[in-house]
């Protein structure tokens, strides 16, 4: 059993290592004019749409910070976690193995998945500190007048924060079952590469593919960026998370045979593959988004939950047909969020639907409650959910007065040049000289 002053002495050195750490600091450097450019053209753009150059009242009044500044500047941090971030681990990993180290830290009696998590642990910390810039751009947005709907913030927080942990949980893994940094790198990278490559494939083949993209760290960052909490997405990605430093964990012991290891990983690996697909039936779902846009009215969520009877639906629609994207984003996902049995299943032979639109059924969208059954061919809200109340035999209800209007604001992002391209980085580079002259003394 280790002592507590074991387990002191590895935080000490693994904090130690990240603050000497140049790849650390580099990450950190880099952050402050990759949110720069992201937040300072994002609010450029929020000042046109809002009606800086003469745009409509109608299109500023439907403007929402989250989609036009706050997710546009969180974006930097998907750049980082997937080309940046990984070196960091690395690094904390291959060192201790290069160095040595690692032999050290197993005398002391610590469990190698103990140890891991607390060098993933230390790494988290770090990516936090990294997200200081974002903090910085907060308050210049609110400086310059602008809103912010701090539930929306904190789902599309976690959301870059859960990303950030499976991909230093991966490359964890990845360093501790290659030899070299650079071996561990390409591997991240072709989990990265394969994951955009799943995507490619889910957005013309459809059906199982897109089920399984929709878990992949790019998609599930969809859902936060909307302003959607999604207990299934969650719970997916711990289990990736778990199964990764698990798997860290056993290729990081010494002197055990390679067949054990192997066996042990095929065993960590089907159980993490089971827990996340176990966590893809988890309903719960939260919508945390200033202008509720991903849920229906009151009056309509009320009506419709109170709907027992299974619902499928069959749209004859193509992948990359616009009208099934629209369908999805603002009908189908209410839907299921709001019923308690809802199957959604397209129908289309081809990826585009381009030589589709002559066949006498394509554009169809039969609906199927309780046994009954009837077709439409219009995409909108409305054509639906009228679609599902003739069938339940409900009277729909009245529409009510639209209740959420939009925050325009035409600002300049004043001093954000000086900020993030130029006091940041020399603020960083200082910090980044202090510790490594802390090492050398």
């Amino acid at each position: 059993m280790p002592s507590r002053s074991a387990w002191k002495w590895l935080l000490r050195k693994e904090w130690r290592e990240l603050m000497t750490s140049r790849s650390f600091w580099v990450m950190l450097m880099i952050m402050g004019p990759l949110v720069g450019v992201s937040f300072i053209s994002a609010v450029r753009a929020y000042a046109e749409a809002s009606g800086q150059g003469g745009t409509s009242a109608g299109l500023a009044d439907a403007l929402f910070p989250l989609d036009g500044v706050v997710a546009p500047t969180f974006s930097a941090y998907e750049i980082a976690a997937s080309f940046l971030l990984p070196f960091v681990a690395i690094r904390a990993i291959a060192g201790d193995r290069s160095s040595g180290a690692l032999k050290l830290e197993l005398q002391q009696g610590m469990a190698p998945v103990s140890m891991v998590a607390l060098k993933a642990l230390v790494l988290t910390v770090g990516w936090l500190l990294a997200g200081i810039p974002i903090i910085v751009a907060g308050i210049l947005w609110t400086s310059y007048g602008g809103s912010l709907h701090w539930p929306e913030i904190g789902s599309l927080a976690l959301g870059h924060l859960l990303n950030a942990a499976i991909v230093i949980a991966l490359a964890t893994a990845a360093a501790s079952l290659s030899e070299h940094p650079s071996t561990a790198a390409i591997l991240v990278l072709a989990v990265t590469v394969g994951t955009w490559v799943l995507g490619f494939v889910a957005a013309f083949s459809g059906g199982i593919w897109e089920q399984i993209a929709s878990y992949t760290p790019s998609e599930m960052l969809q859902a936060f960026r909307r302003g959607l909490l999604r207990l299934n997405l969650v719970l997916a990605a711990v289990a990736i998370i778990a199964g990764s430093l698990v798997l860290a964990a056993v290729w990081m012991r010494l002197g055990m045979p390679l067949w054990r290891k192997v066996a042990e990983s095929f065993v960590i690996v089907s159980v993490a593959g089971v827990l996340a697909f176990a966590a893809s039936f988890a309903r719960p779902s939260w919508d945390v988004s200033e202008n509720e846009r991903n849920s229906f009215p009151e009056r309509h969520a009320a009506l419709l939950s109170k709907i027992t009877a299974p619902l499928r639906i069959e749209a004859y629609l193509a992948a990359e047909d616009p009208r099934r994207f629209d369908l999805e984003l603002q009908t189908f996902s209410k839907l299921r969020r709001t019923m308690p049995d809802v199957i959604v299943n397209y129908v289309s032979s081809t990826a585009t639907g381009l030589f589709e639109q002559a066949k006498e059924r394509y554009g169809e969208i039969w609906y199927d409650l309780g046994g009954k059954r009837i077709v439409g061919r219009a995409t909108t809200t409305d054509a639906v959910l009228d679609a599902i109340y003739e069938l339940a035999g409900i009277q729909p209800p009245q529409e009510g007065e639209f209740g959420h209007r939009g925050h325009p604001l035409a600002a300049e992002p004043v001093g954000a040049v000086a900020l993030f391209y130029i006091i940041w980085p020399l603020v960083v580079l200082g910090l980044g000289f202090f510790f490594q002259r802390r090492r050398l003394a």
